[in-house]
């Protein structure tokens, strides 16, 4: 109508300029919108006149220099308001005009103009309008020099900080340039670095080559598929991160593939890149077979955008077919880049979802077992880095569903196979780059203790292969820091075997030097992998010894001697280097480095043991140990002058006790008799020989005034640590040594504590005065330890002992140092460089009191004068006395250190027991503090343990329990308390209630003293605290998946046995959270019926558990399988069915009614078979009790209708039921009454459990003869035979041979399969529980703290229980084999959206309206007008919108714009009004609207049911056709019928009167799309 008005108006008008200059004055939003349709109409007219033609000119240069210019400037200062946009926009379009018109002369007046403005602007205010200046302009530019300063201008914008100026260029500016060749050309090359300046980041790259579209395929100046920088930067968008730029990296990549198709072009990128490994090609032979390809590749790169696996997944076995294509199987090449396929592996690589990232890794993985690529550097790279990243991520390495716990993981397996099949394949001058930059990445980042973990072990399993020199021995010692990091010590231990067998299998000998190995092994800690007499050990024996003569020749090393072992040679050098001092004018106060002497020592044993492989593979029996001797015989010179050369430096005598410690802290493994290790014993032997200079040498270093200086405190914990070990190696191997050691003991104590009673009267203490004190309390510590855990020393007779007991009675407790002053010039240098503090030094003297304290306490009665007249006032002095102790105590719980209070628990462990009667007040309060400290240990990893055994000890003694039951006061209260939060630390912390749980069974059953009544005592405790064995019997949180992965993941390595060295040296904790149960079982297990104490505490357990129970029940009716309620449940009939052969019959007739009560309720699968098992079996061994069995039957069906299977299947083990009954013809008539009624019931499932157990009854009839129902003999026999012999494929006959085949019917024997492995792992196995429920019998072999006696032999399951796998007979639908396949079948159909790239517009487009921007993509070449003026709904008009959109109509008129703003219309068109046409005419407009429609050659169509309305079957659509639909309530008015030319009906079928207005609009237009389309493959 616009245009109509427009021609009409300049027809009419003689002089255009002069309309022009008319409209133009004053410019409002409808002027401007005007004076933009006469320049558009002006613009498309034919040339007029010379004379015309230069006035219209001018015209047009004033419009757009004075008019439009200053408007889009002042549009842009406003900013604002819907008339604003609509002023600029009309001027835009104007200036578009105005340069059409006046050509090349303006263009280049407003290029220069807009570019002065822009350089000013920079990318602020100002720039829009100069932007949309060159826009106008760009198209008409004559100057290349011009243009190329625009595409500058352009692309200054693109590397801009801001996304605006970045924005205002691709989505106006670019696309402007694209027409323009110059311009072109200048904006590609500074896109892809050919021009001046940096080319901007690949995101910005990437929006404008997306902005400039067409303009970079097929033109004669510029094609962008020959150029290999745009395929990099399509590749980059296509794995960037941001969806934005992937989504233009598929689109360039769309729209270069979709031109080469259509051109049939000839293409090879790099041009003169040969026929290999190209990054794009395209020929007209194998236009087909490319087409595919690349149809193929975009559709998985699309697909993947999705992050639903179940779309995903069918899509992936697609990726073997791009394999097939991209590879040459004449030529064994790449025909195209391997980088394409990168970035579909790294865009699922970098998914959110995870499922989705692990097939993508399973998938890369088996690309080498399952394909034959050829070697790419481009696979290398994508290996270290982003496969390596996306290998970080430790939940990927969950175990599969199916897959047993202890295996090793998938993703385990596959990344071990793939190493060691790629590193074949590799070309043998790569292999060795290839690994050390493997390794190097295992440094770079922090990784997390299971993904190091399986990296190393796929290292571990590459073939031997020689490929890593110094470098890589270098890399794998700072991999080994890396698994330092994690708290996990056994995956530590792991991944450091793991590492050292990667070094031996691939390191190359001749590369390294054996004291580079060296100082590689000493990275390995021997408490977690490195260790004597482990399997790994005698592998880098036999791996050193066969590589004696070969490694690296070091230049330290003399390797002149032929005849004698490199490794002797260097070891013999390196003792000798050690024990060398250099003269130094002052001695240096602190200690030399560990690091040296466990080298050393660690050397010295490895070339020993390697000696004594030599000599027995050569056969020798007398092993003369030539080489160890020689090895020993250096520090053993020095260690025999300590004693008698006072003037040896302190720097070597360090040294020398270091080494000779770290070879005394040598223990053999697997040599219960010592006399076994040669080497040891040969050491040891050896080291006898100086044992007096030694103790000598320490007695007088300890005693005098040597140690001044707060560095010889560390020199003083060398001395301590020695003596232990040299009275250790006393014992073992030199007794005749003993009285010196007796006589050294006597002397230090008495040295220590004449030192310690010396009190020095001046205010300020020296600092050597001071250190000498800590010395001394440190050694009297020693002392007391040494007697401790040395009784067979027979130290307590000395007299000095005496002197020890009463010094420690009678001193101050938690006596502090008062701090010296530092005026000693000698010790100036080292107090200042120090990093202990004196608090430190004092927490040490105070933490060494207690030790000597605890030593003392046992003997406290003994120190009291014995008054045979006054045993009441010593009574009373003992308390107070103890009294005083433990407040001191609670007061050095405040002082201490929490990493220091483990000593103040050890004698609390004694003083609590003592005093909690008298001081019950003071003993809540200890329980409280000592809490405290504990729970602010728990998230350390070292000291909390220790500490915690600690805190139970004394909190759970025997006689703390029994006296606190007895008062039944706030101890006994707090003690509870104490157990519940335990169970709370639990969840979090794995191990804390095993600790407790333990300590109380065995200090219950197995008390330390031989007392009966004190025996009898101790178990009282378990009923009293009857809550501990409760919580325990049921204990076991649900882990989060980060947990169970550490679980699954130690019971792999754990597997592994003795394979693994880890298993062998780390301590078993028994911190698993089976082990809780494991000890409540064995415990129960133990106890005796015939015991009164023993049978009460078990029937008084059963009630409780039964209980517990029935309040699960009522807390939840309805719970799903493995949810907590389920494993608890699961958890108590365990128990029960445990304790039930200890149960006696009258506790049994009282207990039965909760059995089957519990039988009524609505269990999951292994409940119930629980719950019926312990029927069967109490039934069978008390027959009496059927009558009670046979009353459950007796409740209403509603009762019964989720509970009667359970009883039909006790039926179903009738035979065993009757076993121990004479009379059982009686039993079985009144069984098979009951089952007859059951095999009628309408549910499907109770008829064929009925039927089960109608065959067993029925069977044991026939074999006893019971006559009294011969008559239904035929009745009975045609129906178990007809179910026999049911026919067909259907669920019933399937069903019926599942329930006869299941384990419960088919294998199980309650009697025979009564054991401990069928309870706790074979049964919840069978039953599908979650597998983290299934204890085997391996833990309760393990679990050694509670021993089962050798008599028990309810242990093992029967062979056919353990071999059957988990099944049931009601249909379920598993997948787990589909998951598999579905990864490696070609799927015969899969999703694909419809990518509608041909209609893309650039970005240039998001800046219009939306009725211009659909107008401008012309995307559609229907002729179908949607009027939905009438429908008020913005839901009907959304989805009108989006229907209207997909199928192409060219408008949708509405009633009013403003419902597009509306959030239910958005909700609904999914923002299909910003590709739609849209227009807006009002209902009051409508008649007007539709007499301009006819007039132009449309059809007007009413949807509407009318008299003379046409089917819309039998309706055939013209061409343009407006559709024209009705009110939601009242249809088209009756006023406007008369105006339509036709009408036309939906048929119907029901009975509601009419569809939804978009229901009914949708299938018109649909029929009308189908209709031309038709037409138009007719046409063709």
């Amino acid at each position: 109508m616009e245009v109509v008005l427009a021609d009409a108006l300049l027809a009419r008008c003689g002089d255009p300029c002069a309309l022009l200059r008319a409209v133009c004055a004053p410019l409002s939003a409808e002027r401007a919108e005007a004076l933009r349709l006469l320049l558009q109409r002006l613009a498309a007219g034919g040339p007029p006149g010379a004379g015309e033609a230069e006035a219209l000119r001018r015209a047009a240069w004033e419009v757009a220099l004075e008019r439009c210019r200053p408007l889009l400037r002042g549009a842009e200062a406003a900013a604002g308001g819907a008339e604003g946009l609509r002023l600029a926009r009309a001027a835009r379009g104007a200036l578009r005009h105005c340069v059409e018109l006046c050509g090349a002369p303006l263009a280049a007046r407003l290029a220069r103009d807009a570019l002065a403005e822009l350089a000013a602007a920079g990318g602020g205010p100002g720039a829009e309008a100069a932007v949309e200046a060159l826009v106008a302009a760009a198209p008409r530019l004559e100057e290349p020099a011009l243009a190329e300063q625009c595409a500058a201008a352009a692309l200054a914008l693109l590397r801009q900080e801001g996304e605006a100026a970045a924005a205002l260029a691709a989505a106006r500016l670019l696309p402007a340039l694209g027409g323009n060749g110059a311009a072109l050309r200048r904006v590609w090359e500074g896109l892809v670095g050919g021009g001046g300046g940096a080319p901007p980041r690949a995101a910005r790259a990437l929006l404008a080559l997306s902005a400039l579209g067409e303009g970079l395929f097929g033109a004669a100046a510029l094609d962008a598929r020959l150029c290999p920088r745009f395929w990099r930067l399509v590749q980059e968008g296509l794995r960037a991160g941001d969806a934005l730029c992937r989504k233009r990296g598929r689109y360039l990549l769309q729209r270069a593939v979709d031109g080469a198709a259509s051109q049939r072009a000839e293409l090879r990128c790099p041009p003169g890149g040969g026929d290999e490994s190209s990054l794009f090609w395209w020929s007209v032979e194998k236009n087909e077979e490319l087409l595919q390809f690349w149809e193929t590749y975009i559709l998985i790169m699309e697909t993947l955008e999705g992050n639903q696996i179940h779309v995903i997944k069918p899509v992936l076995p697609k990726l073997n077919s791009l394999f097939e294509h991209a590879i040459s199987g004449k030529k064994g090449c790449w025909l195209f880049h391997p980088s394409w396929h990168m970035c579909i592996y790294k865009r699922m690589f970098d998914s959110e979802n995870k499922t989705l990232t692990k097939e993508g890794i399973f998938h890369f993985l088996e690309l080498y077992e399952t394909k034959h690529l050829p070697n790419s550097l481009e696979f290398s790279e994508f290996v270290i880095g982003p496969l390596m990243d996306a290998l970080s991520e430790s939940s990927l390495y969950s175990r599969t569903p199916g897959q047993l716990m202890g295996t090793c993981p998938s993703l385990g397996t596959r990344l071990r196979n793939f190493l060691a099949t790629y590193l074949m394949l590799l070309p043998d001058k790569e292999k060795g780059s290839f690994l050390l930059k493997f390794i190097q990445k295992m440094t770079s980042r922090h990784w997390c203790a299971v993904p190091i973990l399986f990296l190393s072990m796929a290292l571990a399993y590459i073939p031997a292969r020689k490929v890593l020199g110094t470098d890589g021995l270098h890399a794998l010692r700072d991999v080994l820091q890396c698994t330092m990091i994690t708290h996990q010590i056994l995956l530590r231990g792991a991944a450091q075997c793991y590492l050292l067998q990667t070094a031996m299998h691939l390191t190359d000998v001749e590369k390294v030097s054996l004291p580079e190995v060296a100082s590689f092994l000493t990275s390995l800690r021997p408490e977690e992998s490195l260790r004597r007499d482990t399997v790994l050990w005698t592998e880098l024996c036999s791996w050193l010894q066969v590589n004696d003569r070969n490694f690296r020749k070091s230049e330290k090393c003399d390797f002149e001697h032929q005849e004698m072992s490199s490794l002797c040679l260097y070891v013999r050098s390196l003792v000798g280097e050690y024990l060398k001092t250099p003269a130094s004018e002052r001695e240096n106060c602190f200690m030399p480095d560990w690091f040296e002497a466990k080298l050393v020592a660690t050397m010295v044993l490895l070339a020993a043991d390697v000696e004594e492989m030599r000599n027995k593979y050569s056969g020798k029996s007398n092993i003369e140990w030539i080489e160890l001797k020689a090895f020993l015989n250096p520090l053993l010179d020095v260690l025999m002058k300590l004693g008698s050369n006072a003037y040896i430096p302190t720097l070597k005598t360090d040294k020398s006790l270091q080494l000779l410690l770290k070879l005394l802290q040598t223990r053999s493994l697997k040599c219960s008799n010592l006399q076994d290790d040669g080497v040891l014993i040969f050491i040891w032997k050896s080291l006898m020989t100086p044992v007096e200079s030694i103790l000598e040498f320490v007695l007088r270093r300890l005693t005098t005034n040597e140690l001044s200086t707060v560095g010889d405190l560390d020199r003083c914990d060398l001395y301590l640590a020695i003596i232990p070990e040299v009275v250790n190696l006393c014992l073992q191997v030199g007794w005749k040594k003993v009285p010196s050691v007796k006589n050294f003991i006597f002397s230090l104590t008495n040295a220590s504590i004449h030192n310690l009673q010396n009190t020095n009267c001046e205010e300020e203490p020296k600092l050597k005065e001071q250190i000498k004190k800590v010395a001394s309390m440190a050694s009297l510590t020693v002392v007391c330890e040494i007697m401790n855990r040395k009784p067979e020393a027979h130290l307590e007779s000395l007299p000095s002992v005496d002197a020890l007991t009463k010094f420690i009675s009678f001193s101050q407790f938690n006596q502090v140092l008062k701090k010296p002053s530092y005026v000693e010039e000698k010790s100036s240098l080292c107090e200042e460089t120090t990093s202990q503090g004196w608090g430190k030094i004092v927490a040490r003297y105070i933490h060494d009191q207690w030790i000597c304290l605890r030593f003392v306490l046992p003997k406290f009665h003994a120190a009291q004068p014995v008054m045979e007249d006054k045993p009441l006032e010593v009574s009373l002095c003992t308390v107070e006395r103890l009294t005083k102790i433990l407040q001191a105590a609670l007061e050095a719980l405040t002082i201490l250190p929490s990493d220091q209070v483990l000593p103040v628990f050890d004698c609390m462990k004694v003083l609590v027991p003592q005093l909690l009667d008298s001081a019950e007040s003071l003993c809540i309060e200890a329980f409280d503090l000592a809490w405290k400290i504990i729970s602010s240990l728990s998230n350390t990893q070292l000291i909390f343990w220790s500490n915690l055994k600690a805190f139970v000890q004394f909190t759970f003694d025997t006689e703390v329990l029994t006296v606190a039951a007895g008062a039944k006061g706030q101890a006994y209260a707090k003690i509870k308390e104490i157990i519940f939060k335990l169970i709370d630390m639990s969840t979090t912390r794995t191990g804390v209630f095993n600790i407790v749980v333990s300590h109380c069974c065995r200090s219950w059953l197995f008390p330390s003293f031989d007392d009966r009544s004190a025996l009898t005592n101790a178990f009282l405790n378990a009923g009293n605290y009857w809550e501990l064995i409760i919580e325990a019997c049921v204990f076991g949180t649900v882990f989060r998946r980060d947990q169970r992965l550490i679980q699954d993941v130690h019971a792999f390595i754990e597997n592994l046995g003795e394979k693994c060295a880890a298993n062998v040296v780390t301590e078993s904790t028994n911190r698993d959270d089976h082990y809780v149960r494991v000890c409540a079982i064995k415990f129960l297990c133990l106890l005796d019926e015939s015991n009164i104490l023993h049978k009460m505490f078990m029937e008084d357990i059963v009630i409780k558990l039964l209980d517990k129970d029935e309040l699960v029940s009522r807390s939840r009716t309805r719970y799903y399988a493995n949810s907590l309620q389920h494993r608890i449940k699961n958890r108590i009939w365990q128990t029960l069915l445990v304790l039930l052969p200890k149960l006696d019959q009258i506790f049994l007739c009282e207990t039965l009614k909760k059995i089957f009560q519990a039988g009524f309720g609505n269990n999951q699968a292994s409940v119930k078979y629980f719950i019926e098992w312990i029927i069967i079996l109490s039934l069978h061994k008390y027959p009496q009790f059927l009558n009670k069995f046979w009353d459950c039957f007796c409740y209403d069906e509603e009762k019964l209708k989720t509970s009667i299977c359970t009883f039909l299947s006790v039926l179903s083990h009738f035979d065993i039921i009757l076993q121990n009954t004479s009379e059982k013809k009686p039993a079985l008539k009144k069984a098979l009454i009951v089952v007859l009624q059951w095999c009628f019931n309408h549910n499907f499932s109770v008829r064929l459990y009925a039927l089960i157990a109608l065959k067993k009854i029925w069977g044991m009839c026939k074999v006893l003869h019971v006559e009294d129902y011969e008559a239904l003999t035929p009745v009975i026999e045609s129906s178990l035979q007809q179910v026999e012999n049911m026919h067909g494929t259907g669920n019933a006959r399937r069903n019926w041979q599942r329930i006869q085949d299941h384990f419960f019917f088919a294998v199980f024997h309650p009697l025979r399969d009564y054991s401990l492995e069928t309870i706790f792992y074979t049964l919840p196995r069978l039953s599908q529980l979650a597998e983290d429920e299934w204890i085997s019998l391996c833990k309760f072999d393990r679990f050694t703290d509670i021993p089962l006696p050798p008599t028990f032999h309810w242990y093992r399951s029967r062979a056919e229980l353990l071999d059957l796998k988990p099944s049931d007979w009601s249909q379920q639908d598993m997948g787990s084999n589909s998951v598999e396949t579905d990864s490696r079948t070609e799927w015969t159909d899969v999703q694909k959206k419809i990518i509608p790239w041909k209609n893309s517009t650039p970005s240039l487009d998001l800046e219009l309206v939306f009725q211009d921007r659909a107008a401008k993509l012309g995307k559609s070449n229907s002729r179908l007008i949607v009027v939905a003026s009438l429908v008020d709904k913005p839901t009907n008009l959304g989805g009108l919108c989006r229907t209207s959109e997909i199928f192409g109509a060219s408008a949708l008129v509405v009633g009013s714009l403003h419902y597009i703003q509306d959030k239910q219309f958005q909700h609904l068109s999914v923002s299909a009004e910003q590709w739609l046409p849209l227009v807006e005419v009002k209902p009051s407009q409508l008649v007007d609207y539709l007499q301009q429609k006819k007039t132009e050659g449309y059809t007007i169509i009413g949807v509407e049911q009318t008299v003379k309305s046409f089917d819309l079957t039998e309706y055939c659509f013209p061409e343009k056709s407006l559709l024209l639909l009705g009110n939601e309530h009242e249809g088209i008015p009756a006023n406007l019928i008369h105006h339509l030319d036709v009408c036309v009906e939906i048929p119907q079928q029901g009975i509601i009167r009419s569809l939804n207005v978009h229901v009914s609009g949708a299938l018109l237009i649909w029929e009308y799309t189908r209709q031309q389309v038709i037409k138009q493959k007719q046409q063709k």
